[in-house]
């Protein structure tokens, strides 16, 4: 009997950013934030620390073997949001100083934030991973701000420290081991070479933008000669291009799904390895999303990955992207016909292309399961043809990043722009906030518009344009206007009184609170001044626009407190239902408006 030697592998990562000095590092960091987001949940209720300064706060909590006790300096700022100043956070339990560590945070507090028994060790494996993740950006530290006021839009998007400002477990990736953690997250900035299968045609569905054929978009992200080179590889195993189209794959899709759980596709020729992409490719913060970085004009590609992160399985449903094209047209005509969006500068990059696979067992199961989510991938419009000389993008998610030094990307922008902070921030406003409200009131179209779904175009520093993106899944019609069909998806019936939370609990409460702590806290502007620049921009639309009804009311006193981490703890396999995202929401009673016509600004 002959013996085959195995191949060659190499020997164990040695996961070098594991050291007591990163991980103290990643857990004060953490800490600090669970602190933070769980008082502004309400979840906890730091109390003054009394004889410890005006500054000084204290929760306290019960555990099993004595009281657990921790201890900070914070500013209370609108929002009921908590800047807490991470150095001053120790913690003590009986007394005694004990070591800052975010899962027991969790333990200590899981009491109060009820966890399923059965989903509490997903959640803490979500947060051991994202405990990683923050010791390997530590490990190897990116650009500085100020490099990174001037550099390209890939280099920006890996860069990124922070990911959802919100979720306190925000980079989960379960299912990366840790040499694939450096091959495929945002941070390790590696250039990636997608999968290309070839799919058999009876068993794919392919969906076109009104503009878009298939032998356009294949031949536009491929090239004449990787068209070719596919069909070959084809010919040359005895099967018919003809018969096939092509699927790009995430390599550890590939790998670890593909020809395991769908082993019977690919020995029967329904999948077939094609090979690698010629163009590469970095991963995005959302981390199934691929910039081109090789011909920067060509599509994003997003990919499904069975990989656990925030609440999700990130893979991608076949069924659910065939109208992703259609929704992302109707969006892209409504906004780009609009003369108050363009003048703001603002456009829509189109999924406009989506594919799905569905010729395996798993579609032919009574209920619908993750497994049919496995192989499906959309093509997303890149920002870079649409830039003019002298424009530079940049993912939204930059303004509220701080390098390892500390410094604000957002506070440095302001003072390389020359322009008075006020002038900056009324500038932005201009092309984020203003257009967010005039959808509403006009179109009753809301978007998800965190830092990841935007991004900015600056000039000078200056924003002067933004990019809307993650259409498909992240954009609604909140009353009954007619709609094609195939846009039918989207609606969501929310009476107009109600519709004004698209944009108190998405944009003031989801991004504008964590901006305005930055710039308060660094001095450049007081809360007055940057909530003041907010109220005025809402004005001033209504003043532009006396003809748009007056009840989509961004001014109001209170709004309803909308909670994330609520939301994320309650289920962490499936944090929303995407057919009834709005019945998902977790809310823990109102918030004071900071731009109320008659509040007061809400302060400690």
């Amino acid at each position: 009997m002959t013996t085959v030697p195995a191949p060659a592998l190499p020997g164990p990562h040695p996961a070098d950013h594991l050291t007591p000095e990163l991980l103290d590092a990643a857990q004060r960091h953490l800490v600090t934030k669970a602190l933070a987001e769980f008082a502004h949940e309400r979840l906890i209720a730091p109390s003054r620390d009394r004889g410890a300064g005006p500054d000084a706060y204290v929760v306290t909590l019960d555990a099993d073997d004595g009281p657990v006790t921790y201890r900070f300096r914070a500013r209370r700022l609108a929002l009921e949001h908590w800047a807490i100043d991470a150095a001053t956070v120790v913690r003590e339990r009986a007394g005694t100083p004990a070591g800052l560590d975010v899962l027991a945070l969790v333990l200590e507090l899981q009491p109060l934030l009820r966890i399923p028994d059965d989903l509490l060790p997903l959640y803490l494996e979500e947060l051991s991973a994202t405990l990683a993740s923050s010791a390997y950006r530590r490990h190897r530290p990116g650009p500085t701000v100020a490099e990174l006021l001037e550099a390209d839009l890939a280099t920006v998007e890996a860069a990124m420290t922070e990911g959802h400002p919100g979720f306190v477990a925000n980079s989960g990736r379960i299912g990366f081991g840790v040499r694939e953690h450096d091959l495929y997250s945002p941070e390790a900035a590696r250039d990636v070479r997608l999968v290309w299968l070839g799919a058999r045609r009876e068993h794919t569905h392919l969906a076109l933008g009104a503009d878009l054929d298939e032998e356009t978009l294949y031949s536009r992200e491929l090239g004449p000669a990787g068209l070719a080179e596919l069909a070959a590889r084809l010919r040359a195993l005895g099967l018919d291009p003809a018969d096939y189209r092509y699927l790009p794959v995430h390599p550890w899709q590939w790998e670890h799904k593909v020809a395991v759980t769908f082993a019977p596709d690919v020995a029967r020729r329904d999948l077939v390895l094609l090979g690698e992409s010629h163009d590469a490719y970095r991963p995005q913060q959302s981390i199934r999303t691929f910039l081109n970085v090789t011909t920067p004009g060509r599509d994003y590609v997003k990919t499904a990955v069975a990989i656990q992160n925030m609440g999700f399985l990130r893979g991608l449903s076949p069924a659910y992207m065939r109208a992703t094209p259609a929704i992302n047209d109707w969006v892209a005509d409504v906004v780009h016909g609009d003369p108050e969006l363009v003048a703001c500068g603002v456009r829509v990059l189109r999924e406009h292309a989506s594919i799905g696979y569905t010729g395996d067992v798993y579609h032919g199961t009574p209920r619908p399961n993750a497994h049919r989510k496995m192989l499906a991938a959309l093509w997303r419009e890149s920002p870079v043809p649409h830039l003019r000389p002298g424009q530079r993008a940049a993912t939204m998610a930059a303004l509220l990043h701080r390098d390892h030094d500390g410094t604000a990307y957002a506070t440095a922008a302001v003072r390389a722009s020359g322009l008075a902070p006020g002038a900056w921030l009324a500038a932005y406003l201009r092309v984020y906030l203003r257009p967010l409200v005039h959808c509403v009131r006009a179109h009753a179209l809301a978007f998800m518009p965190h830092g990841e779904n935007v991004i900015l175009v600056l000039e000078g520093h200056v924003p002067v344009g933004a990019f809307l993106k993650d259409i498909g899944e992240e954009v609604t019609v909140l009353d009954d206007q007619p709609l094609p069909p195939d846009v039918e998806r989207i609606r969501a019936h929310v009476e107009p009184a109600e519709r004004a939370d698209a944009i108190l609990v998405d944009v003031l409460d989801g991004v504008l609170r964590h901006l305005a702590a930055i710039l308060v806290t660094d001095g450049v502007l007081t809360e007055d001044e940057f909530w003041g620049t907010v109220a005025r921009c809402v004005d001033e639309h209504a003043a532009d626009h006396p003809d748009l009804p007056a009840d989509v009311d961004v001014r109001v006193a209170r709004f309803r407190h909308s909670c994330l981490n609520r939301l994320q703890l309650r289920n962490t396999l499936q944090m929303v239902d995407l057919a009834d995202q709005a019945g998902s929401f977790v809310y823990a009673g109102t918030l004071a408006n900071p731009v109320a016509r008659d509040g007061v600004l809400v302060a400690g």
